[in-house]
C-alpha cells in the first residue's frame, strides 16, 4: 500500500554461504551468534534452533579451542541453518571446521600468522568452497595502525581491512565479504562509506558491543539505519547483551520500518492520550505476545481513537479506530460492518488476523 521503496542497493558481487545467497540481488541476510559454551553441544544446539525459528538465515559460533571444533562437528550435523565459524590466530581450527562442513569462516587472514598458514587456509577454503568473512573491529586494531593513527578512526579501521583484502586478492581468492564494526555509530558508518567505495565484495553490517536491550537496539537502529538507507549492506547482526533471539527480532524491526524486508506482523500503534477508547498498551502488549508465532508480513494499525485511526486502517491490512463501546474495524483499508468491542479488542483482533492469513494461504493454495 506504499509507494515502491527509493532504496537504491550499493551493487556488489555474490557468494553462497551454504544454501544462502549474499550479496548481489539476494535478500540482506541476518545473522545472529551463539553465547554459550561450544562445548555444550545440546545447549548450542538448542540455541541455533531458537535463532532459527526467530528468522535468522544465518548463526555464527565461536570455536576457540580444538575441543570446540569437535564439538562443532556434532553442531553441525543438527544445525537447521548454515553455520559461521568464528576463529582467531590458530589456523589448525579453521582447516578442522572446514573438514567437519562449516558454511564459512570469520577470519582475518592476517592475523593467522606465518604466509604458509595463511595459504593452507585459503586453500582448504578454496577446495571446500567455503567463503571468508574479513572481520574487523575498532576495539582490536593492528598495533601498528593504533600507533598511526592514534585512535579507531574510519580510514583506520578501513586499512586494516583493506590488509587482509590484499592478502586474499595475492592469493586469488574472491569469495569473501567485510566488516569494519565499531561500537560507536559515526566510527562504523564511517568506516562502512569508505570501504563500500573501495571493494565490491559483500558487506556485512553491524554495531559491535552495542549494549544492553534497549540502547543496543537504538544505536544499531541508528547506525545501521542510516547505512541501509544508502544501499550499504549484504547482511548484518544487531550486537546486543541479551538473549540472541532478540537480535534477529530488532533485526527484523529494522529491516521492516525500511521496507527492505519483512516477516511477521509490522504494527502501527498509537502512544495512546486522554482520547483513547480501549486501553491501547495493554492491547498491544497482549498481541505482539499473541502473534509472535506469525511470520507472513503483514501490517496491523492500532489506534485509540478517530483522529488518526481510519487513515491509518487505509494503509494497513487489518486495522482499528477506537470508537466509543465499540471501535472501527477495517480490512485491507475497507471499513466493515464488524465493529470490535472495546473490552475484548485484543481477543477480536487475534482471532481477525488469524482469520485473515488462514483465507490468504487457502487462496494461495487453490492458486
Amino acid at each position: 500500500m506504499f509507494a515502491e521503496n527509493p532504496i537504491k542497493r550499493r551493487i556488489s558481487t555474490q557468494i553462497r554461504v551454504g544454501n544462502v545467497l549474499i550479496g548481489g540481488d539476494a535478500p540482506i541476510a541476518v545473522q545472529s551468534m551463539t553465547n554459550t559454551l561450544t562445548t555444550d553441544v545440546a545447549a548450542t544446539v538448542a540455541q541455533i534452533k531458537a535463532i532459527a525459528k526467530a528468522g535468522a538465515d544465518l548463526v555464527r559460533v565461536s570455536v576457540p579451542t580444538m575441543d570446540a571444533a569437535e564439538a562443532f562437528k556434532l553442531i553441525k550435523q543438527q544445525s537447521p541453518v548454515p553455520l559461521v565459524a568464528d576463529i582467531h590466530f590458530d589456523y589448525r581450527i579453521a582447516l578442522k571446521v572446514a573438514e567437519y562442513g562449516v558454511d564459512c569462516l570469520r577470519i582475518n587472514p592476517g592475523n593467522i600468522g606465518r604466509e604458509d598458514r595463511i595459504r593452507a587456509v585459503v586453500d582448504c577454503a578454496r577446495d571446500h568452497n567455503i567463503p571468508i568473512r574479513i572481520g574487523v573491529n575498532g576495539g582490536s586494531l593492528e598495533a601498528d595502525i593504533q600507533q598511526k593513527y592514534g585512535e579507531p578512526t574510519p580510514e583506520a579501521l578501513v586499512e586494516s581491512a583493506m590488509r587482509h583484502v590484499d592478502i586474499l586478492d595475492r592469493l586469488n581468492f574472491d569469495q569473501f565479504k567485510v566488516s569494519v564494526k565499531a561500537s560507536d555509530v559515526f566510527l562504523a558508518v564511517g568506516a562502512y562509506r569508505l570501504l563500500a567505495k573501495q571493494i565490491k565484495q559483500p558487506l556485512h553490517l553491524g554495531i559491535t558491543e552495542a549494549g544492553g536491550a534497549r540502547a543496543g537496539a537504538v544505536k544499531s537502529a541508528i547506525g545501521l539505519g542510516m547505512l541501509l538507507a544508502e544501499g550499504i549492506g549484504d547482511t548484518l547482526r544487531i550486537s546486543l547483551a541479551a538473549d540472541p533471539v532478540e537480535e534477529v527480532k530488532v533485526a527484523f524491526d529494522i529491516l521492516k520500518s525500511l521496507r527492505i524486508r519483512s516477516r511477521g506482523i509490522n504494527f502501527i500503534a498509537c502512544p495512546s492520550c486522554s482520547r483513547q477508547e480501549f486501553d491501547v498498551i495493554k492491547t498491544m502488549n497482549q498481541l505482539e505476545e499473541r502473534l509472535e508465532d506469525i511470520t507472513d508480513p503483514l501490517t496491523v494499525s492500532v489506534i485509540g481513537c478517530v483522529v488518526n485511526g481510519p487513515g491509518e486502517a487505509l494503509v494497513s491490512d487489518l486495522g482499528v479506530a477506537g470508537a466509543s463501546k465499540k471501535s472501527g474495524f477495517y480490512i485491507n483499508g475497507q471499513r466493515q460492518k464488524l465493529r470490535l468491542d472495546n473490552e475484548r479488542v485484543a481477543d477480536l483482533l487475534e482471532q481477525q488476523v488469524r482469520e485473515y492469513l488462514q483465507q490468504k494461504i487457502t487462496v494461495r493454495q487453490v492458486e
